[in-house]
């Protein structure tokens, strides 16, 4: 899952001289920008002292108590992690290469302001705004040019000049949600290293676009990522094989109940333990299970609980059966799977249709996609055709993209390392959610699937694309 919150302000601050120079932009005001500049150039200006050296940082916050809002709902996991993104904005002037960019959580409040002007810095803060001397209009920085923590302090290294910041501040940002340490924003700057006086080079200059920009994917987020994955076994069920390591020949299944059409807790199991055994058919006993027999479930989240089982067992067919103490709550049927070495790797020539195909999705909305997956080379025969539909494959390893048809641009790529863009599954196949406010209303968008291999890490790419539009909520 994905979730982004956008910049609530920012601005850029420096010392840097207008272009006259002779006089430095320390009290210029750059908060109405669409872009954020960070630079540092040697050797502009001489004097008795030396050669110069000029700067340029951004500063940026995010109200995080909308963050804190989502964890506490059940939104947001406690391992979640959480990312600073600014993206980059192309200019006519020199980039910088080799160069590391850092990121610091800024020690104590500052405002944004009102001026404009990024090349003579002849907005002045006039007593609203930072700058280079002050965090408020009547509030001077401890030390010129900003307030840091010192710790934790997070980097990334720019080859080109070119990239967009992708920075993991997991850390930075776990302080603010415990209060350890008051939400103020991030400053990003170029590291002493790269600014120290005995390092004779100019590193000029770096552009990102600022959240006035007209550019809606481009604005300053941060971006919480994690493997909001489930995987409902019952679709998927393996008996037991030597052939599978231990972990893969555990199955887990769900129980959902459903009151009135809503999700609710069972009232004499609500959060608590529930319990499950299986059965070659009803009314035999329970087969023994490689863990526990009952195995011991648990709650999951409103009306949904889980359990994991694992056995050894020739059934073709299993019955699940859910209790607590005398009172059974559901029983269900099971078609097991049965593992088989293969004398060459398969192949999969996929046919993917959206099940719930909606074409028009609203802003406000959390959609979820669910896909119909089956191997192209299906061949039923007329008593199959007539008496029956193929069930829906399931992958445990399928990723999606999200990219925007007018000028393909990718808006959320595929993610394992933090597994953000991992699919789901359940009986009526693969699926995700997506919160539909952080694409830009009024364009069109499309989903595209691969499969994903942690042998070769490389992905395979399907055949297939699901064109959708975000909407105002008012239309």
């Amino acid at each position: 899952m994905i979730k982004r919150y956008f910049a609530t302000k920012d601005n850029t601050i420096t010392n840097a001289y207008g272009d006259h120079l002779t006089v430095r932009g320390v009290s210029g005001s750059m908060g109405l920008s669409d872009i954020l500049e960070v630079f540092s150039i040697y050797g502009q200006v001489s004097s008795s002292a030396g050669f110069s050296r000029e700067e340029a940082r951004v500063l940026v916050e995010f109200d995080t108590t909308k963050v804190a809002a989502d964890i506490s709902s059940g939104i947001i996991p406690s391992n979640a992690k959480y990312f600073l993104r600014l993206f980059n904005a192309e200019h006519g002037q020199t980039a910088p290469r080799d160069y590391s960019l850092q990121v610091n959580s800024i020690n104590g409040p500052w405002e944004e302001g009102y001026g404009l002007d990024m090349e003579d810095y002849s907005d002045l803060s006039n007593g609203i705004g930072s700058n280079w001397i002050v965090r408020t209009g009547a509030t001077t920085w401890t030390a010129e040019g900003g307030d840091i923590h010192a710790s934790p302090a997070a980097t990334q290294a720019l080859d080109t000049g070119l990239e967009d910041l992708n920075i993991d501040v997991t850390t930075q940002v776990a302080a603010w949600l415990d209060s350890s340490k008051v939400n103020s924003g991030f400053m990003v700057k170029l590291p002493a290293s790269f600014t120290a006086a005995s390092v004779e080079k100019s590193f000029y200059t770096k552009k990102f676009f600022a959240r006035g920009s007209e550019f809606f994917h481009k604005r300053p987020v941060l971006e919480v990522r994690w493997d909001s994955a489930t995987r409902d076994d019952r679709i998927d069920f393996y008996a037991s094989s030597s052939l599978a390591p231990a972990a893969n020949n555990i199955n887990t299944l769900f129980l959902y109940n459903y009151s009135k059409g809503q999700l609710a807790d069972i009232p004499s199991v609500a959060q608590g333990a529930i319990y499950v055994n299986l059965h070659a058919s009803l009314g035999s006993a329970a087969l023994p299970l490689c863990i526990d027999t009952p195995a011991t479930g648990g709650w999951v989240e409103t009306g949904i609980y889980t359990a994991s089982v694992c056995l050894s067992t020739t059934s073709s067919i299993l019955h699940d059966v859910w209790y607590k103490d005398s009172n059974q709550y559901h029983s269900g049927t099971i078609d097991v799977k049965f593992l088989s070495a293969l004398n060459a790797a398969p192949e999969n020539d996929l046919v993917v249709t959206v099940s719930n195909n909606r074409t028009i999705h609203y802003q406000n909305q959390t959609s979820r996609f669910y896909f119909y997956t089956r191997q192209k080379n299906w061949s039923p025969s007329i008593y199959t055709t007539a008496t029956s539909v193929p069930t829906t494959e399931v992958f445990d390893n399928l990723h999606f993209k999200i990219v925007r048809i007018v000028d393909d641009e990718t808006i959320f790529d595929y993610d394992t390392v933090n597994k953000s863009t991992l699919l789901s599954y359940d009986t009526k196949g693969n699926y995700f959610d997506l919160d539909m406010a952080m694409l830009e209303p009024n364009y069109s968008y499309k989903i595209e699937l691969a499969l994903y291999s942690v042998a070769t890490t490389s992905y395979e790419q399907l055949p297939f694309e699901h064109a959708f539009r975000v909407v105002n909520n008012e239309y």
